[in-house]
């Protein structure tokens, strides 16, 4: 059972759980990107466990009118074990949320899966276009990818990257990944047609899309974290502007938990007062 400190980032262990938080957030006026946690796999098992787990939820969600999707990780659903496997669990995936009208999302791991999965995304998307791909400012091969992206249907994720990479491929420090992400920003929402979502907590960049829809007319969403700046979340949709939460739920929660907590010196603050007032 998810203890209560955690409750803050996770949004249960079961896709029942998981859609009671999306009805929540939809009374919100916020969607819902949910993610199974689980990455990493290093057999075969577990990964097309993983994949068979989201075809069901797919199924589920279909049978609801929830404003709801999902969002997978390439090494999830086997792509440490093979490429090709890869492949076949994102195809069954992607059968399935075409069989059910739902949109599916592609995160992007680092930069030694970055090809792999533009490659499979690039087959995916081409017969299921309700589909969006992860990028990453701190790469810097990152604009020709989405200049790669801009000629095929779907959306693009822009992040500015959570993973250490290194420095002979990716910036590294702070304010070189924030003007690499402003570029992006401009660079997708000028050449993109299927949109694009902000996956940023920053309210500079949140502000500089609203700038570019203005300016470009492309259709934009903003996406955050659950448990991260939820009251803004809140107020930008009630402004008009679409918000998706990503909301990962499962029994894998630890490692999750942790990770929130250690990057942001309020998160660490917030579980030191749970942990005391408990």
């Amino acid at each position: 059972m998810i203890p209560p400190i955690a409750r803050r980032f996770v949004a249960g262990e079961t896709a029942a759980a998981a859609m009671d938080h999306a009805r929540q957030l939809n009374d919100d006026g916020v969607g819902a990107i949910l993610n199974l946690l689980g990455e990493h796999y290093e057999a075969r098992g577990p990964a097309d466990e993983d994949a068979d787990t989201y075809r069901d939820l797919l199924a589920e969600l279909g049978a609801t009118d929830l404003d709801a999707c999902i969002s997978v990780k390439p090494s999830q659903l086997g792509l440490d074990v093979g490429e090709a496997l890869f492949r076949e669990n994102l195809g069954r995936v992607v059968d399935a949320a075409a069989e059910h009208d739902r949109f599916v999302w592609v995160d992007m791991e680092d930069h030694t899966t970055t090809d792999a999965t533009l490659d499979a995304f690039e087959t995916q998307v081409r017969r299921y276009p309700e589909m969006g791909l992860c990028l990453q400012a701190n790469l810097e091969r990152t604009p020709g990818d989405v200049e790669r992206l801009a000629d095929l249907p779907g959306k693009v994720r822009l992040v500015k990257g959570a993973y250490e990479e290194p420095a002979d491929i990716a910036y590294t420090d702070k304010a070189r990944v924030d003007a690499a992400y402003r570029d992006l920003l401009e660079l997708a929402f000028e050449t993109f047609d299927g949109g694009v979502a902000v996956g940023s907590h920053d309210p500079e960049m949140i502000a500089l899309a609203g700038d570019l829809h203005e300016a470009y007319g492309t259709d934009y969403e903003v996406q955050m974290l659950m448990g991260v700046r939820e009251d803004a979340q809140r107020e930008l949709a009630a402004d008009g502007v679409t918000v998706y939460q990503y909301a990962p739920y499962g029994t894998r929660w630890l490692s999750y938990f942790y990770r929130r907590v250690m990057e942001r010196k309020e998160n660490a603050l917030f579980a030191l007062r749970a942990v005391v007032s408990g």
